[in-house]
Formats: C-alpha cells, sequence, structure tokens
C-alpha cells in the first residue's frame, strides 16, 4: 500500500518546489502560517511545525514580528573554500575567460552509476514511468576556466534539473556556475575530497597537458534540504595550481 505522506511534509515539500522553481528566492518572505494553513486545510499547529523544521534546517529564516523569508545559505568551510575561480583570477589581475566545452541534459537512461549515488536516484522507478523517461533528470555542463591564455580548470559539473529548471540556459562564459546556484538555490551544506589523478585524455586534451600528467582533482557535492543539489569534478593540472589555506 502507498505510504501517505503527513501534512506537514507536504507543506515542506510544497515550499521547497517554491524555491526550488524560483517563485520565491533569497530574502523573499513566504505565504503567512494562516495562508498556509487554508492552503492545505491543515492547523496552524502543523504549518508551524513545518515551518520550524525548515528553518533548523537552514532553509528558512523566521522573523518575530516580520515573518518567514527564504534563508540564503552560506558554507562552513574548513580547508577549501566554495570560491568562483573567475573572481580569484581577476583578483590576481590575470585575463579570464571561460571556454564552455558543452551542454547537455542528461535522462535516466544516460546515467551512469556514479551519478545515480550521488544522487540517490532510482532508475528503474524513473523508467517504470514511460511518460518520464525521456524527461531530464540532470543537466551537464563542462567548461574550461583559462587565466592568461592558458587553462587553468576543466570544470564538469551535474545539476538536479527539477530543482534548477533553468541552469542549462544560462551563458556560462557569462555568468559563474557556481554564483549561479547560490543565487537560486539555498544550499545548505557540502562535502568535498582532493586526490592526485593521471590525467586520462578528455581532460588532457581540455588543459593542454600530456595525457597521464599529475592533476589535482576536486569534486564536490552540495546540498539543500538533504539532498544532492550538485556535483561537480574541477580537475588542475598538477604544475599550475594549488590548494591553500589558514589553519
Amino acid at each position: 500500500m502507498t505510504k501517505t505522506i503527513p501534512a506537514y511534509q507536504r507543506i515542506k515539500n510544497a515550499i521547497l518546489d517554491n524555491i526550488h522553481s524560483g517563485k520565491w528566492q533569497a530574502g523573499n518572505a513566504i505565504s503567512t502560517e494562516m495562508a498556509l494553513a487554508e492552503e492545505f486545510g491543515v492547523s496552524r499547529m502543523t504549518v508551524n511545525r513545518a515551518l520550524k523544521e525548515l528553518s533548523e534546517e537552514r532553509v528558512l529564516e523566521r522573523r518575530q514580528g516580520s515573518g518567514t523569508f527564504v534563508a540564503q545559505q552560506q558554507f562552513n568551510h574548513t580547508f577549501v573554500e566554495v570560491r568562483n575561480i573567475a573572481e580569484d583570477l581577476k583578483s590576481a589581475n590575470r585575463d579570464y575567460e571561460a571556454k564552455v566545452v558543452s551542454k547537455r541534459a542528461v535522462t535516466a537512461s544516460m546515467l551512469d552509476d556514479e551519478l545515480r549515488r550521488k544522487f540517490g536516484i532510482d532508475e528503474m522507478a524513473i523508467m517504470a514511468h514511460t511518460d518520464a523517461s525521456d524527461a531530464p533528470i540532470l543537466y551537464e555542463v563542462k567548461i574550461i576556466h583559462v587565466a592568461d591564455g592558458q587553462p587553468i580548470q576543466f570544470e564538469e559539473r551535474w545539476v538536479d534539473a527539477k530543482k534548477v529548471p533553468e541552469f542549462i540556459e544560462q551563458d556560462f562564459t557569462v555568468v559563474n556556475t557556481s554564483d549561479y546556484l547560490v543565487a537560486k538555490i539555498p544550499l545548505e551544506s557540502g562535502s568535498y575530497t582532493i586526490r592526485a589523478l593521471a590525467a586520462p585524455i578528455k581532460v588532457a586534451d581540455a588543459l593542454q597537458i600530456a595525457a597521464q600528467s599529475p592533476t589535482l582533482v576536486l569534486r564536490r557535492q552540495t546540498y539543500s534540504a538533504g539532498q544532492v543539489v550538485t556535483f561537480v569534478k574541477m580537475w588542475h593540472a598538477g604544475d599550475r595550481y594549488q590548494f591553500s589555506g589558514e589553519l
């Protein structure tokens, strides 16, 4: 039997859908408790539980006497900061350029094991709904970031197509991918790994280095409401890039 979704969870889901679709953006006030109670036919106590949980998850911000607003989340970073490579290079007085290698929608049949695992996607459940089998599940972009005419970073990024539906339409020679996501969706946390890997041919070609040359690869997944919104691989030529910070 299909398990009934609790009323407070339905309210949470509806609020998150409005945020992810862009109807409510960072800083916007959402509907009042009374309006939500009337819309969903529930008590204000039920609405209060939904808003309280979303506030604890740092999706919403409740202001005494003012209402409830969409919160803009910032990362608590340790070693690696979530930074805009374009701004970093420009601040270092280097000429910056972004070259978009490819953009595409990824459907269920195109998913590999890594992407299914990262985004928690059940391919069989998707394929069971034939009307949704060809719908975009993720958006994929590949971008070369160039400084003074030399490739510095090769970015491979995947984004949840439902949560950020207009992502694929952006001109990423002008708009930075991370900046766009931060502006469009409440990001609550992230995790990352850094590894030294030999460059496969496609990466070597993008970075204009010999195949199997050493690279530093930053892999990062970013979450909203406990679910992965974006997963990115950032490849850096080992002799051109380093990670540093303060302890």
